[in-house]
């Protein structure tokens, strides 16, 4: 019974059927009440006329014992009692023709306690039941009390109250009919939105890619409605389900061609180091040992820059704070193209700073590691005579630089992936000079730059590529 009641459809039946049967008692009683004292008053009326009947009737007998009184002069039922001076008498006028039945004594020590007010009060008389009486004075000094039984009061009211615990009755059950058939039609866009909601909590969620298209149908997502409110709500739930679960996808698969590639970029060196080592072991003269500890140091330095960018770009995925020093950007440029210089001769390279120092909040480490990414890739992938121009940029509330080449530029295909891990031009599971190197550079660099609240953007067109990077003013 209780389960049966914690559902909305028989909580809101009951709540009607109590409020009906709550307002359906209100009324009756206010009704029973009323009707209560309107037939008293009128019951009261004839009492008053009986009185006045009484003392006519008393006024016109002679000194000396006082008959019954005549019926014609009152109706029957009618109560008569003296209570003067003398032995105290009364009678209830009977049906028969002048029939009077005489109270008893206790029903006259009632009678005797009745207020001299002039107001008509309610008895109740031992062997004849309630009486309306009034007392009042005769012109010999009695008190003469007249009264009339309530009995049809009693009776109009029992049989007002049977009617209205009947038609109660009858009101509330088809209150109850109708309210239950009005609640589950009301409900019914309610029950289709859960049984969405249903049909969303039956699918496969947990891992894998994801086919949410499950919505609540668009008539019930009236926003005017409570239901529609609720419907509109749970579509814009399940549009946000379904993006976070096919970013979870989207990222289980990076993670997985991540793991795939860094496993790939490490077989390569670590095969080079085992063929050398068995090498040396097969042939240990000194040129063959030499030849191969300088391949082993060669593939160890490579793989160790490897993990040092995997391990940077794990922590950056962490979501770890940079840190936050001023740091002279101006300066930071001018070395790394002074280094670009050195290393790349045959590349023309042009610095263009403006008359003030730009200077920005980071970590003054990763973001010469940004630099540096940058003009490694402009040296490796452009021809010799390739001009590259590397110019500080001010703007207001940003500060940065753009690395410019007159190179070949991105393959279109590569351009919208270029900074994807393990991204390169080949696309090539292979190593080999040419191949370039891991694939991590570009990826690094925004990686570095997001980390620090900053933009990275590619412009690539055959020999015009620029690389755009903007760092904020503030560390926020």
């Amino acid at each position: 019974m209780r389960d049966r009641l914690a559902s909305l459809t028989a909580r809101l039946v009951v709540t009607a059927v109590a409020l009906v049967a709550v307002v359906s008692v209100l009324i009756a009683t206010a009704t029973t009440l009323a009707m209560r004292s309107t037939l008293l008053e009128r019951l009261d009326r004839d009492v008053q006329s009986s009185v006045g009947r009484a003392n006519d009737h008393d006024n016109d007998q002679d000194s000396g014992p006082r008959p019954p009184l005549d019926p014609r002069y009152q109706g029957p039922g009618t109560l008569i009692a003296n209570l003067g001076n003398a032995t105290p008498r009364g009678c209830v006028l009977s049906e028969e023709q002048r029939g009077c039945k005489a109270l008893s004594t206790a029903a006259l020590d009632v009678l005797a306690r009745v207020p001299q007010d002039g107001g008509v009060h309610s008895v109740s008389l031992p062997a004849f039941g309630a009486y309306r009486v009034k007392v009042v004075g005769t012109s010999d000094g009695d008190l003469l009390v007249t009264g009339l039984p309530m009995t049809s009061v009693q009776e109009t009211v029992n049989s007002l109250i049977g009617w209205e615990l009947l038609l109660t009755l009858l009101g509330t059950g088809a209150a109850a009919a109708a309210g239950l058939l009005v609640v589950r039609r009301q409900l019914r866009p309610l029950h289709e939105v859960a049984s969405t909601a249903h049909a969303v909590a039956a699918l496969p969620l947990a891992s894998g890619e994801i086919d949410l298209t499950e919505r609540v149908p668009a008539h019930l997502t009236d926003e005017r409605t409570e239901v529609g409110q609720v419907g509109a709500a749970l579509n814009t739930l399940l549009a946000h389900v379904e993006s976070s679960l096919e970013a979870r996808h989207r990222s289980e698969q990076q993670v997985r061609q991540f793991v795939a590639d860094a496993s790939h970029e490490l077989r390569t060196p670590l095969a080079t180091i085992a063929g050398y080592t068995e090498l040396a072991r097969r042939r240990p003269d000194e040129t063959t040992v030499r030849t191969a500890l300088g391949k082993v140091e060669e593939e160890s330095g490579r793989m160790t820059s490897l993990v040092e960018d995997l391990l940077l770009l794990a922590r950056l995925d962490a979501g770890r704070p940079p840190e936050r020093k001023p740091v002279d950007l101006t300066r930071l440029l001018l070395e790394a193209v002074s280094d670009a210089r050195v290393i790349a001769p045959d590349h023309r390279w042009r610095l263009e700073l403006g008359d003030d120092a730009v200077e920005v909040p980071g970590d003054g480490q990763q973001l010469h590691q940004v630099v540096t990414n940058l003009l490694t890739n402009a040296r490796k992938y452009t021809p010799a005579g390739t001009t590259v121009t590397v110019r500080a940029i001010q703007r207001d509330g940003m500060r940065g630089f753009a690395v410019h080449d007159d190179g070949p530029g991105f393959e279109p295909e590569l351009a919208a992936h270029a900074f994807e891990r393990f991204a390169r031009g080949d696309r090539a599971r292979t190593r080999g000079p040419a191949a370039g190197g891991a694939g991590l550079g570009l990826a690094l660099v925004q990686a570095i730059v997001t980390a620090h609240g900053g933009t990275v953007a590619l412009d690539s067109r055959p020999g015009d590529t620029t690389v755009s990077v903007e760092l904020p003013l503030t560390g926020d």
